[in-house]
């Protein structure tokens, strides 16, 4: 994620954290990725349009995030949900998975 974040916006967080959850989701949290731009509209309490911005490159870019997440865990995303808390510099990125295969949907856990 930090280096699809800094591809993608021109910087990287500083701190990322990715927990699995119950088996069949991933949330990735990241802060302080904002750019110097972002910031700025942060500043000025331009906290929606700067959602609103990220948010429309996010999902333009979806599949690179879907990528990097079906490689590295081997599971299939059948849902991806991005958000971003513009005046604290947290985003969270969370992907739910397929059923796994044999078994129950947790069953990769």
């Amino acid at each position: 994620m930090v280096r699809l974040y800094k591809e993608l916006f021109g910087r990287g967080p500083t701190k990322v954290k990715t927990d699995f959850i119950g088996g069949d989701a991933v949330l990735c949290t990241l802060e302080h990725s904002l750019t110097q731009a972002e910031k700025a509209l942060a500043e000025l309490g331009e906290h929606q349009r700067l959602r609103d911005t990220r948010m429309y490159f996010q999902y333009a870019t979806e599949e690179r995030f879907l990528e990097v997440i079906e490689r590295l865990t081997g599971r299939k995303v059948r849902a991806f949900i991005s958000g971003l808390d513009a005046g604290k510099d947290v985003a969270a990125e969370l992907f739910y998975f397929e059923p796994a295969q044999g078994g129950s949907p947790s069953a990769a856990a």
